[in-house]
């Protein structure tokens, strides 16, 4: 209750979001996804009644258009695919700082997905043990979206890019589009395995 107040209020102190609601456990969540349309769930990947993991699978396949922010205090891979196979599109920490959630949020509204940078090297370098290697070469990517690739993998926000980069986050989202259909790769993981298996970024910390 106490940490679930907590939250709330640090939600609220967000500038332009709004809390529509809140849930006692996993049903309840479901039932009020369900009532209020949220744009956005965050909740916690353990939860009474019915886990995160179940929730944000009934969410997904009842609710495709909410976007599911999953807090959890575990960063082993194990935890991670997990949620993002049942359709977490952001991986938070709770010893996370507040600008991290925030920024999970606003990226998940805009459609993209998240990974605290403090598990995401971590999480995929293990990944890439057991999976294929994807098709295709840097070489098909301009330098600018080679830049921006190298960006994402280290776990920077489209706007951190366009800071860093001098240019609106609007221009640095339309590079972001354009190399996901050249390299037909569609979501954020996929892009850091496909950086770190071309030598663009390092799994080292």
């Amino acid at each position: 209750m106490l940490v679930r107040a907590s939250l709330k209020f640090l939600l609220e102190g967000f500038a332009g979001l709004n809390v529509v609601g809140e849930a006692n456990d996993g049903h309840d969540t479901l039932k009020m996804v369900g009532e209020l349309g949220p744009d956005v769930v965050v909740m916690d990947i353990s939860m009474p009644g019915l886990n995160g993991l179940e929730a944000a699978r009934a969410i997904t396949k009842d609710h495709p258009a909410a976007r599911i922010v999953m807090l959890s205090m575990h960063s082993d891979e194990t935890h991670v695919l997990q949620a993002l196979r049942a359709g977490a599109s952001a991986y938070v920490l709770k010893e996370s700082a507040p600008a991290e959630l925030e920024a999970a949020i606003r990226a998940v509204a805009r459609g993209e997905s998240f990974l605290s940078p403090a598990i995401s090297r971590h999480v995929i370098g293990d990944y890439l043990k057991r999976v294929p290697p994807e098709p295709g070469s840097p070489d098909l990517l301009t330098p600018r979206q080679r830049e921006i690739l190298r960006l994402i993998a280290e776990g920077k926000t489209s706007k951190h890019i366009a800071r860093l980069l001098g240019t609106s986050v609007k221009t640095i989202e339309s590079h972001r589009a354009s190399l996901m259909e050249r390299l037909d790769i569609h979501e954020v993981a996929g892009l850091v395995r496909y950086a770190i298996r071309h030598g663009l970024v390092s799994v080292e910390k």
